[in-house]
């Protein structure tokens, strides 16, 4: 399998995410208006394909990266990992308590907390190791405006639409969209701080 560049990894990830925010407006709503079993597992499911479509994305870009690429990503993983795992147990226990109430759409979130949490401890770990994340090449859109593009992406829409979404996925999309719009600024800043730092260091 021929090995993704950054534009191509890009692109795709981009068609993903749109895909996911068009099945999530055009499909999901639909769930609650079927009654045949079959039919409403197809479209429950529906909004998983892109999410597995990322991630096998992601399992490519990071067996086709050197080193200490894969030495970020596996950190970063392993930490979002352990730390979303932790809160999940302690959201079990307490519901089995009885002392948090939720239903089982809680579940939705635990796939958008690990990507959210693998982004921020990569960005962590890769400083930690000298690795830059901003894409400064002219050739590759900045990390930050990647996030801040993906927020708006799912974020307008679930505003648009917000009167025919039910409260699950309107919460649902708001949450990703904020998640990746929080990551962007603090990466945007980050950047300009950098840069005016270096500024003010230069004659």
């Amino acid at each position: 399998m021929p090995r993704l560049s950054d534009k191509q990894y890009q692109r795709q990830s981009m068609l993903a995410m749109t895909a996911y925010v068009a099945v999530m407006l055009g499909v999901w709503p639909l769930v609650r208006t079927v009654t045949g079993l079959p039919l409403k597992m197809l479209l429950a499911l529906a909004p998983v394909l892109p999410m597995l479509y990322m991630i096998g994305l992601m399992a490519r870009r990071i067996r086709d990266s050197d080193e200490l690429e894969q030495r970020t990503h596996l950190i970063a993983l392993g930490a979002a990992t352990g730390l979303v795992g932790a809160l999940s147990m302690i959201g079990g226990f307490l519901a089995s308590a009885q002392v948090w109430h939720v239903d089982g759409t809680i579940l939705i979130w635990v796939f958008p907390a690990l990507m959210f949490c693998y982004g921020i401890t990569r960005w962590w770990v890769a400083r930690r190791y000298g690795v830059s994340l901003s894409c400064d090449d002219e050739s590759r859109v900045p990390l930050y405006q990647r996030f801040l593009l993906m927020a708006i992406m799912l974020g307008a829409p679930a505003l648009w639409f917000r009167r025919s979404l039910d409260d699950s996925s309107l919460g649902t999309l708001c949450g990703i969209a904020g998640g990746f719009a929080v990551l962007g600024l603090v990466l945007g800043i980050a950047r300009w701080r950098r840069r005016h730092a270096h500024g003010e260091e230069l004659p």
